[in-house]
């Protein structure tokens, strides 16, 4: 009995074992086989698989001496690279005589897929590789041989830092003690380690063979890891492409790891996402995205069709919702995401402005992309926006909270109705994004990213800008506070303050005590002052993929802004003299 919803299933015999194979989809698409890792059974793959089988054949296998697939006897030399290869071909000949097979392996099934896609008897077999927290053994084994030849400081790091995260490959080498453990308490316990430790959903995996997978697993490191690591084979090329999806947050494995792998698989796409090593657990819709994406291309025969986009590594596939995205600084900003490869959600109050972008994203490179409408000051429409996005595209990985207005004048000039609208949209604007979609990426437990686009005026004190620098400056204050609280989740909170920006928020701004004459004036003057200064929004936009990237808490963007900063913190007095001046009008 099958733990993947709607396969079928069928046995094939190789080696003098009977694996079991469950199979999802058309068999007349193109074929995609999953290979488990350790001490996994395929229903590792109960999240993916589903989803895949929407667009291919999908073929997921229990290794031999796991799942519901016999083992080996004896056990010792029963679970060598050779006869795991053997078990592989015999699967592909079976679920696709007559095709290439795109391969997908996760830990230890990438560990064994890396030796499918390297060995001669393999090649034309395979159509592509997707590799997910799981190295060769080959290529490990020239990663330590190099370092240890030329030690310097840091590759003497690399290699102790690697270590200590193997510890666990020490403890399996040893005899009989593994075997008691999992068939024991860690048997037990490891339902709720892996889900303490990865944030993993806990409804239908491990399966109940957990402790003799376990068990029977531990001899794919005592057959292969010596001899692999002590004799690396100097022939370990790729025959087919290869995507490389790398976990930032793994606990096992260091992205140090595949320095170099473009002289192995010089056909190689590489991803990043901060997450940890339990990928086609924690974050299925991600690995979805990028199989279908890798496999589609491959298919159309573009393999080096990933996007090329700078950050392309980090943020193709990623959810990112940009708020005010119908123009100006989060339109830049929406598309910047796009030449890297994410899917897009535009939201703007002007649904033609935010089809406009989406469509434009779409033309950049952006994996997919939606327009939706909504006034961030409206609690309830954020409410409901966050339920249909998450509804149909999965948690949000980068959340931009753009969207903002623009108000001058006096203080005693700004009634409270103009200091309620520029509340409502600058404040509680970002505090509805930040509760709705901040939320679920904590409950989702995967991390991600917040950015408020706050102001310099958040710092720089001005009396032409009193309701509109305390609004900027509550949204900088609630990125810092919440920085702070959502750290131990592994999400970042990034508050952007971009300066004099020429965007179309200064033919849009109101201006407190005036007439509709003056305020046009005040309006076309402001514009025209911006558009002479003349910094682009793509340029900030810039700043922002590259402040998620290095988690950055506080950006300012332009040189005034980051000029102003500095004297915020080292010379505040002089900016308060600088506020005394009345701006010219």
């Amino acid at each position: 009995m099958t733990g993947i919803e709607g396969a079928r299933e069928r046995r094939v015999l190789t080696g003098g074992v009977e694996l079991c194979v469950a199979e999802l989809g058309d068999p007349g698409r193109p074929t995609v086989v999953l290979v488990h890792g350790y001490p996994d059974s395929k229903e590792v793959w109960s999240r993916v698989a589903p989803r895949l089988a929407e667009r291919f054949h999908v073929v997921a296998y229990d290794v031999r001496g796991h799942g519901c697939s016999t083992a080996p006897r004896p056990l010792r030399g029963g679970f060598t690279l050779e006869k795991l290869t053997d078990d592989f071909l015999a699967v592909a000949d079976a679920v696709s005589p007559d095709a290439p097979v795109h391969l997908v392996g996760h830990d230890w099934g990438s560990v064994q897929a890396w030796e499918f896609v390297t060995v001669a008897r393999a090649q034309g077999r395979i159509a592509s590789f997707t590799s997910v927290s799981g190295p060769s053994l080959d290529h490990f084994g020239h990663w330590i041989r190099r370092r240890l030849a030329r030690p310097t400081p840091r590759r003497a790091v690399q290699l102790l830092g690697q270590g200590a995260r193997s510890w666990y490959v020490y403890a399996l080498h040893t005899p009989v003690l593994p075997e008691l453990a999992w068939r024991g308490p860690l048997g037990r316990r490891w339902p709720r380690l892996l889900r303490r430790m990865e944030r993993v959903p806990g409804d239908d995996y491990p399966t109940s063979s957990l402790p003799s997978d376990a068990a029977h697993g531990a001899w794919l490191y005592r057959d292969n890891v010596r001899p692999r690591l002590r004799d690396p084979r100097p022939d370990a090329y790729a025959h087919a492409p290869v995507q490389l999806v790398t976990p930032l947050a793994d606990r096992f494995l260091s992205e140090r790891l595949h320095d170099g792998l473009e002289e192995w698989a010089p056909r190689l796409t590489r991803r990043t996402l901060p997450s940890g090593h339990w990928v086609p657990r924690s974050r299925p819709d991600q690995l979805v995205t990028w199989i279908t994406d890798f496999v589609t291309s491959v298919e159309g025969g573009r393999p080096d069709a990933a996007p090329r986009g700078r950050y392309a590594d980090r943020f193709a596939g990623r959810l990112v919702l940009v708020t005010g995205a119908g123009s100006g600084i989060g339109r830049a900003t929406a598309l910047a995401f796009a030449e890297a490869g994410a899917r897009v959600v535009a939201v703007d109050r002007d649904t033609g402005a935010a089809v406009r972008t989406a469509e434009e994203a779409r033309v950049r490179g952006a994996a997919a992309a939606w327009a939706e409408t909504a006034d961030v000051s409206d609690e309830r429409a954020v409410e409901k926006l966050a339920e249909r996005v998450t509804a149909e595209h999965g948690v949000v990985d980068v959340l931009v909270n753009n969207a903002g207005v623009g108000l001058g004048g006096s203080f005693f000039d700004t009634t409270t109705e103009d200091w309620k609208r520029v509340l409502d949209v600058n404040l509680w604007g970002v505090i509805h994004g930040c509760l709705y979609f901040g939320r679920r990426m904590a409950e989702r437990g995967q991390g991600g990213h917040i950015v408020n686009v706050a102001s310099a005026a958040a710092f720089q004190p001005s009396r032409a800008l009193p309701a509109y620098g305390a609004s900027k400056a509550a949204v900088l204050m609630l990125s810092e506070s919440l920085r702070a609280e959502l750290a131990g989740r592994r999400i970042g909170v990034t508050a952007v303050c971009p300066g004099f920006v020429n965007t179309a928020i200064t033919s849009t701004a109101r201006f407190a005590g005036t007439d509709a004459e003056e305020e046009r004036r005040r309006r076309r003057r402001t514009a025209r002052l911006y558009g002479l200064r003349n910094y682009p929004p793509e340029k900030v936009a810039a700043a922002i993929l590259r402040a998620v990237v290095r988690d950055e808490a506080v950006v300012p963007v332009t040189p005034e802004a980051r000029t102003a900063y500095a004297l915020a913190r080292w010379m505040p007095g002089a900016l308060r003299r600088v506020a005394r001046v009345k701006p010219p009008m």
